[in-house]
């Protein structure tokens, strides 16, 4: 019994010893956390980690496991220095998280010291250089997340002896190198992304077939070539496939539609050739996107057998046969666009009556039959676009009762029948575009309050236009020509004020045209030639401040040309077989309108050019003319007197004609626009006399073409013996793209003049330059001679209606062109400001057309001075640096918008219109593309955010965009340092 006592203070000394060793290490631990803390900077975020008697344990964003550190959740809280050694101290440390932080330098070797760590998440931040070769010392890793950096080089091939490995998540970073085929030997690997990087051209590695583990392979826009290797069919556990926006050719490998677990497959805009693989055996399907190939044959009928289908695009292929009835059946199948292929035969009948569809898209195809009668069955169609086709028959009555239709493009069919009323008042209707059909029946008094194009070409639609067309507010493109409209052209419809294109040609219109025009300050193209129009011609037409297109011909208009005319800067005017009498106007009477008079027998012209009468006074008497006879006489004689030195002069004067007629031979002139000017107008005045500007594609000149002032300005792309490649590009994309499109906010190229080793360019002239020189130059020349001086502030309300004036142009660019065109160089010093301080968009070397099929689908590298420029066509610039990247990081830093305005007019009364400017240039600066708004959408609330409209001032919460912004945390998926 006397051995008791002793043994149970043994057992308590043993008891206790654990914890005693706990305690010291959790000392330990807190001051190597604290430490760590004042390393980082002290971030405002950790400030809670304190020397108290609490556990590290228990501090926000530190993990235990058994009482010890285990993990650090340090993301985003705002860390800009380099990871310290000491982290590695916590020596149970498995998991480290530090992404979307601002930490500099190279990839951080201290960490090689953590010889337990697991996870590593260093993405989103602003790591440079390459990855060591020596990474493979991390030999515990199972996760590496590297994403959204700046990393450059080759991905080694020790990260093959990872062999731990789970995830390996590098996308998004600047590598320029090559990856290694030993990451094949990473045979736990379950997801890899290698996706946004420009490698060097390189194709799948047949290692990659051995990864029997990997669920997700995301290759996205990875510079592959070559053929996709048969290897990647021993994928069993592949989920996920994407390998979109490469340039891999050759056949789809069979096996890959065998993958028992594959539920998305991404191989779209890609070189891929041959047949889609005939069988499929993969049921799990949810997504196959194959677009934007060159695939042939016919589209599997055992596509229907895959009943989790979402979405399936096939559309710009070389697809033809029939689509199968099957495919219709499909319940959960919501987009279908299998657009410009060669496809044929009847849609597929029950499309949409077992699944909610929402995008239905099958035009410029072959096919025949009626549109399915149940697309919207589900209720959430947004889409139905099946223009370019042989369809015929009435249109679904069911469509009529589609709210949720955004889109109807039906245009060059051969449908026929009335219009569901439906269709006219959908609440999300956006685009209606019904021509080259065979519709009857007449317009509604009311149409969808956000339609906002509305094309109606060579139907059969009669009756008159409603007066209730004052309600259609949104209209901007009215296209009604070649059809059996009647009646009076109502005033209402002048009161339509986003109105930019009317096309009223070849109706039976009659009576006068309203003479008061309420609303039309937006109107460029006016079309009402081949009616019954008759009266005079309305003067107000004349006070149109951007129309250029104007026909009125073969109607039965009276009186005079309205004077006011002269005031227009017309690209096209056509008053042909009318009635009309009187002067012509003189800004009217040269070549460049020869045509637009014809078949007016009482019109004539003062020194008539034209091919017209000269129009006499009644006040000329014989006084008068006894008086010029007189003078003629005296010209003749003062001419015999000095015939001879005329004649030696000629002489002279001959051998220099001669000279330039040789010289000029050596030019081609091709012209866009009626011209009042010659190529030797411009040639002889190519002097440094009249140079304005240079730079890395040449010289500007400004030169006058007329006595009365008129200029133009002239750029000379370039003068050397051979042809630099990079300066023809853009010659070519200047000629391609302003020779084609007509928009009063886009520069007007009058012509171009070129040589074997000289191109010029003709625009009309901008008399207060650039956006560029009002906003940054302290100093600039008012005009030509002049010496510098201080220019005023352009205050708020013009900087406004620059903006909207610069979204109308590059609306018109993406939306109303038959091929959108994208700039690729918007910047303040390519928007152009005429007199009254309208914009012109300017500099389209680096445009292009976006691609049609046969085309070339991806966009090449950007080139030239920096403008901001979207990051997902751009070639590697360095956009850290740019005007977004500033905004962005002002924005994620919390700091107020007001200290980011200009001080010049931070002052006024328009803060928030201001503020939600700046708000919507977030939005638009993006980095995901899905998030931007589409530049009908931002010209709206450019709109919305002018200081009146009918009159009032926009209430703030009317246009406030900033809930679009959302958590800046969350919004951008690319890295900070690669934007």
């Amino acid at each position: 019994m006397s051995r008791l006592p002793l043994l149970l203070l043994s057992i308590l000394v043993l008891v206790s010893l654990p914890f005693e060793v706990i305690s010291q290490n959790v000392n330990a631990e807190k001051t190597i956390l604290l430490n760590l803390k004042q390393q980082l900077g002290n971030p405002s975020s950790i400030q809670s980690w304190k020397n108290s008697s609490s556990s590290p344990c228990e501090w926000p964003d530190v993990y235990c496991v058994e009482g010890t550190v285990a993990g650090l959740e340090l993301g985003n809280k705002n860390i800009t220095r380099t990871i310290p050694a000491s982290v590695c101290d916590l020596k149970n440390l498995t998991y480290l998280n530090l992404n979307w932080n601002y930490i500099p330098g190279g990839f951080p070797r201290v960490l090689y010291s953590c010889t337990r760590l697991e996870k590593l998440d260093l993405s989103q931040n602003y790591f440079v250089g390459p990855i060591p070769d020596d990474i493979d010392r991390l030999s515990s890793l199972r996760y590496l997340y590297l994403q959204g950096n700046n990393f450059t080089g080759n991905i080694p091939p020790q990260i093959g002896n990872l062999t731990e490995l789970r995830t390996l998540f590098l996308h998004q970073n600047q590598f320029n190198g090559t990856f290694p085929k030993e990451i094949g030997r990473l045979s736990n690997l379950e997801e890899m992304a290698l996706a946004y990087i420009d490698f060097v051209p390189s194709s799948i590695p047949v290692e990659f077939g051995q990864l029997k583990k990997l669920r997700l392979l995301w290759m996205k826009l990875a510079n592959l070539i070559g053929e996709i290797p048969e290897s990647l069919s021993n994928l069993s556990s592949l989920v996920h496939l994407d390998l979109a926006g490469n340039d891999l050719e050759g056949k789809i490998p069979d096996g890959l539609f065998l993958l028992k677990n594959l539920t998305n497959l991404y191989l779209f805009k890609n070189k891929l050739s041959g047949e889609i693989p005939q069988t499929v055996e993969t049921l799990s399907l949810v997504e196959i996107d194959l677009a934007m190939n060159q695939l042939n044959g016919s589209i599997p009928e055992d596509f229907g057998k895959l009943k989790k289908l979402q979405l399936l695009n096939l559309f710009e292929n070389h697809l033809s046969g029939e689509v199968s009835a099957s495919i219709g059946l499909l319940p959960e199948l919501r987009t279908l666009k299998v657009f410009t292929n060669n496809l044929s035969g009847f849609l597929p009948p029950k499309m949409g009556l077992y699944s909610t569809l929402e995008e239905f898209d099958v035009s410029t195809n072959q096919f025949s039959g009626q549109l399915p009668e149940n697309l919207c069955a589900g209720g959430v169609l947004q889409g139905v676009v099946a223009s370019e086709n042989n369809l015929s028959g009435e249109v679904p009555q069911s469509l009529g009762n589609c709210n949720s239709l955004r889109t109807v493009r039906l245009y060059s069919n051969n449908f026929s029948g009335e219009i569901p009323a439906g269709i006219w008042t959908a609440f999300n209707m956006t685009y209606l575009m019904l021509s080259d059909n065979s519709f009857s029946g007449g317009l509604p008094s009311k149409l969808a309050w956000n339609l906002s194009r509305c094309e109606l070409n060579n139907n059969r639609f009669s009756g008159p236009i409603p007066h209730g067309v004052s309600s259609w507010v949104n209209l901007v493109v009215f296209e009604a020509s070649n059809n059996w409209f009647s009646g009076e052209i109502p005033v209402e419809i002048t009161s339509t004020p986003h109105l930019s294109n009317l096309l009223l040609d070849g109706n039976q219109f009659s009576g006068q045209l309203p003479s008061k025009i309420l609303s039309w300050r937006s109107l460029t193209s006016l079309n009402l030639s081949r009616n019954r129009l008759s009266g005079q011609i309305p003067k107000e037409i004349g006070s149109l401040p951007d129309l250029l297109y104007l026909d009125l011909s073969q109607n039965h208009f009276s009186g005079e040309i309205p004077p006011e005319f002269g005031q227009l800067k017309l690209i096209f005017l056509n008053l042909s077989s009318n009635n009309l009498s009187g002067k012509i106007p003189d800004q009217f009477n040269n070549l460049a309108y020869d045509n637009s008079f014809l078949k007016n027998s009482k019109l004539c012209a003062v020194n008539p050019i034209l091919d017209f009468p000269a129009c006499y006074s009644k006040l000329r008497d014989s006084k008068t003319l006894f008086s010029k006879i007189l003078s003629l006489i005296l010209v003749l004689t003062v001419t015999i007197l000095f015939v001879t030195i005329i004649v030696t002069l000629f002489m002279v004067r001959d051998c220099q004609r001669r000279k330039q007629k040789r010289d000029l031979a050596l030019w081609k002139l091709t012209s866009f626009q009626r011209l009042d000017f010659t190529e030797a107008n411009i040639l002889e005045n190519l002097t440094e006399n009249n140079l304005i500007g240079s730079g890395g594609s040449g010289k500007v000149y400004r030169i006058a073409i007329n006595r009365a002032g008129d200029f133009v300005a002239v750029k000379r792309i370039w003068n050397n013996e051979e042809m630099d490649d990079k300066l023809g590009k853009e010659f070519s994309a200047e000629v391609q793209i302003l020779g084609t499109i007509r928009h009063a906010n886009i520069v007007k190229l009058l012509c171009c003049i070129s040589s074997e080793n000289s191109k010029l360019l003709v625009y009309e002239y901008m008399e207060n330059h650039s956006l560029d020189e009002w906003l940054h130059g302290r100093k600039r020349s008012s005009s030509i001679g002049e010496s510098a001086v201080h220019h005023p502030v352009l205050d708020w309300p013009t900087r406004l209606q620059i903006a909207i004036g610069a979204a109308q142009g590059l609306c018109y660019m993406h939306h109303d062109c038959s091929t959108p065109i994208v700039h690729r160089d918007v910047k303040s010093s390519n928007i152009l400001l005429d007199s009254d301080f309208k914009p012109r968009i300017a500099d389209f070397g680096l445009a292009k057309m976006l691609a049609k099929q046969g085309d070339a689908h991806t966009m090449s590298s950007v080139a030239g001075s920096f403008g901001y420029i979207a990051p997902e066509p751009n070639g590697g610039d360095d956009e850290h640096t740019s005007l977004a990247e500033w905004a962005w990081r002002r924005f994620g830093q919390g700091k107020p918008i007001f200290d980011s305005l200009d001080r010049e007019i931070k002052k006024s009364c328009f803060l928030q219109e201001m503020t939600t400017v700046f708000d919507l240039g977030l939005v638009c600066t993006h980095t995901l593309p899905t998030t931007r708004p589409s530049m009908k959408d931002v010209l709206e609330i450019l709109r919305r955010c002018s200081p009146a409209t009918n009159g009032e001032k926009k209430t703030a919460f009317e246009f406030d965009i900033s809930p679009l912004l959302g958590d800046v945390t969350c919004l951008s998926s690319n890295g900070r340092g690669n934007r």
